[in-house]
């Protein structure tokens, strides 16, 4: 019973670990490292030295990987609906020729549309969390995202939601072997009977591999397209925002022009009133060097009637 408990108690542990390096991986990016760092010590002084070493390999992501991871994470309904697509166009190869193309053509469009939503998810992601969602990283974003939905049909795909780097999508030999139901491509022996069936087969993957570069083709541009726009969009904010920075300008420049003609007229009357002012001393001047002159007569009018008088007293006769 003991033993069974301690089998229980790994396999709650083993749990836990998985658990806490999903949340890592929901982090934001900027506090990967710290968080992985933080977790490592903690294993460690647990005892757990083991699953340390292996928390402090985990690399931090790329900023297309981690978007990726995001979108598996907080848009997992989308993320799924783009894995499913995947495996229905591997069941599509498989199907009777009646309804071959008929079932890739459907998986092919219902792929597209998957990747086109959760590129515009992405866009809106990195927006949130203060990233530019250039026109290079969503390519790498889609592209990843392609790889992941053909890796569906492999069982040795990259794990969804830990992604570290950008995935390349798995060879052609990988998944013409998972489609003829075997391991490896068997040698195939061509007789005349069997040469145009091998070669129409070969001209369907031929042509299937045609319509998975169009369609890369067609998602990227339509990533350029949608990065287009929202250049478009920020241009006309800016164009608006400088156009009402003019209008303001233009009012304050209007209001300026005011306030300085009524500056000039406030300083013509003011000029007006100085000359005015300064005529009116210069006349009062006129006036107060007349009057001083005239003063000074009248003081010597003054003095000679004194004397006048003084000589009259001096020559009264005396009794």
């Amino acid at each position: 019973m003991a033993k069974r408990n301690g089998v229980g108690n790994r396999s709650e542990t083993k749990g836990a670990l998985e658990d806490d390096i999903d949340a890592l991986f929901r982090l934001p990016l900027a506090e990967f490292t710290s968080a992985r760092n933080t977790l490592a010590a903690r294993l460690k002084q647990g005892g757990r030295r083991d699953d340390a070493d292996r928390v402090k390999l985990l690399a931090k992501p790329s900023i297309s990987a981690w978007a990726v991871n995001q979108l598996y994470w907080n848009h997992r309904e989308a993320f799924d609906q783009l894995i499913a697509t995947g495996k229905r166009f591997g069941q599509g190869q498989t199907s009777r020729p009646v309804g071959k193309v008929a079932s890739m053509r459907e998986s092919l469009d219902a792929r597209r549309e998957a990747l086109v939503h959760l590129s515009d998810l992405a866009t809106t992601l990195l927006h949130d969390a203060g990233h530019n969602p250039t026109q290079d990283t969503l390519r790498r974003i889609t592209t990843t995202l392609e790889a992941i939905s053909a890796y569906a049909l492999l069982p040795d795909g990259p794990t969804p939601g830990r992604l570290t780097q950008d995935v390349d999508p798995p060879s052609f030999e990988s998944l013409a072997s998972l489609m003829s139901g075997a391991g490896t491509i068997e040698p195939i022996t061509v007789s005349r009977k069997s040469a145009a069936p091998q070669q129409k087969a070969t001209t369907t993957v031929d042509t299937r591999r045609l319509e998975e570069t169009r369609q890369a083709k067609i998602a990227a541009a339509k990533v350029s397209l949608q990065d287009a726009k929202k250049s478009l969009i920020d241009t006309r904010a800016t164009a608006q925002s400088l156009e009402e920075a003019q209008k303001k300008a233009n009012a304050d420049a209007k209001e300026a022009e005011k306030y300085r003609r009524e500056a000039e007229e406030r300083l013509q009357k003011a000029t007006a009133a100085s000359e005015d002012s300064a005529r009116q001393a210069e006349s009062v001047a006129v006036e107060v060097k007349e009057a001083a002159k005239t003063l000074e007569e009248a003081k010597r009018s003054v003095a000679t009637a004194t004397k006048e008088l003084e000589l009259l007293f001096q020559e009264a006769p005396t009794r």
